[in-house]
């Protein structure tokens, strides 16, 4: 064993050559139409930036246009696509219901064309194998165990512990598979979390979750934004106008938008009457607008550039009382000086101060009182919203999350070289 000097200028030394990283998902990271891609993206953006050498190997559910394969053909060595089989294809089916994998994985996997295709790349030899998300894991371990590769696995949530999001919208006919299937999820969890040499959450309460399941430690990558692209965006603090945005496909954001069109905004209305709620991002549901038809309410949908619904604005409104890891969408507001008022659980994982860098409330009632004072307090927007970019741009900008993934790939080249 050498001293830790030893360590550190072996550790130093093999970051001076690009490193050979094989990335692994089961989605395209283009065009970031949710939480996961957009962090995918930017960090295989900022790791390209520093010269490492990715060859990304994606299943996918969407065929990759010519747009995203520009994109993302200029930060990658070789970008390779495999389709993913239809959600209610026979063996998909059969799989949900029989197999020993949970419902996500058997989506996900069960891929006989992807586990070839890394094999082959695996006889490549690489300085970092890069394993997505637990469930995206099953076309991928068999060919790890036998050539005995060791691989780093990153999670954005407990998957196991997302049951009522996962499940919530099932008939309640269904509750005995559902607790068949978080059985499973949770045997699943254990086997990747183990298999793999080393793992990383997006959150320090993840990583604690994470690390009980494992039985060994649990790092953290955390999540990101790209300050630099919302440093010029200024709200506008009398605009009374509150932002929320989410992927719609990621159940706990249908829950949001409910509880706050049905809860939060009629509180909100008993004393700001003008005030309006603008909602955007990817796969909105079509019958909302006409669930609720209030014209206070703006249905913008998907919109290419974030940056001018958050300048039109006085404050984001993150109403989440599901999902783990840390939300990119409140760190985008943050970026851009939009002050937050959210629930304790869409600030997890942020080490924010309650009152000065945003406002927390858990129920209805708090989070429109803390909406109103906002609404009535322009100068304050403005304060919170300047401690909030303040606090994204100081802990939270891409650079410093692939900071500390280049620091899990020099701790597992080190450990290979011991």
């Amino acid at each position: 064993m050498g001293c830790p000097v030893d360590k550190i200028i072996r550790q130093e030394q093999a970051l001076q050559r690009p490193l050979r990283i094989l990335w692994t998902l089961p989605y395209l990271p283009w065009p970031t139409t949710s939480g996961g891609k957009l962090r995918q993206f930017h960090l295989i953006r900022t790791l390209a930036e520093r010269g490492h050498r990715i060859t990304l190997l994606v299943q996918s559910k969407q065929a990759l246009d010519a747009d995203t394969q520009w994109r993302l053909s200029r930060l990658v060595e070789r970008l390779i696509v495999l389709p993913r089989r239809p959600l209610k294809h026979p063996k998909t089916l059969l799989a949900a219901a029989l197999a020993p994998y949970p419902l996500l994985a058997s989506v996900n996997g069960l891929a006989p064309a992807l586990s070839r295709r890394f094999g082959q790349l695996l006889a490549e030899g690489w300085d970092v194998v890069q394993i997505e998300h637990s469930y995206a894991a099953q076309p991928f371990l068999a060919e790890l165990r036998r050539r005995r590769q060791a691989f780093l696995l990153t999670e954005h949530n407990v998957e196991s512990a997302l049951g009522a999001a996962t499940y919530q919208h099932l008939p309640f006919w269904s509750k005995p598979y559902v607790v068949y299937d978080q059985w499973r999820y949770r045997r699943w969890e254990a086997r990747v979390l183990k298999a793999a040499a080393r793992v990383a959450a997006v959150t320090a309460e993840d990583a604690a979750q994470l690390a009980r399941v494992r039985g060994d430690a649990v790092d953290v990558v955390v999540n990101g934004v790209d300050c630099r692209h919302f440093e010029s965006v200024r709200p506008v603090a009398g605009s009374r106008r509150l932002l929320f945005v989410g992927n719609f496909e990621y159940p706990p954001n249908l829950d949001a938008v409910r509880w706050c069109v049905e809860d939060i905004m009629p509180r909100v209305w008993s004393q700001a009457a003008d005030a309006r709620l603008a909602i955007c991002g990817y796969a909105m549901p079509e019958e909302w607008k006409t669930r609720w038809t209030d014209a206070r309410i703006e249905w913008q949908g998907f919109v290419d550039d974030l940056r001018v619904e958050q300048a039109a604005s006085t404050l984001f409104i993150a109403p989440l009382r599901e999902g783990g890891g840390s939300k990119l969408k409140v760190l985008e507001a943050m970026a851009a000086g939009l002050p937050v008022v959210s629930t304790p659980q869409g600030v997890s994982g942020l080490s924010l101060r309650d009152g000065e860098d945003a406002f927390t409330a858990a129920s209805a009632e708090g989070l429109a009182r803390e909406a109103l004072l906002l609404l009535a307090s322009p100068r304050l927007a403005v304060r919170v919203g300047e401690a909030g970019r303040a606090y994204a741009r100081a802990r939270h900008d891409w650079n410093a999350a692939a900071d500390q993934l280049e620091c899990l790939y020099r701790e597992m080249l080190d450990a290979r070289r011991s």
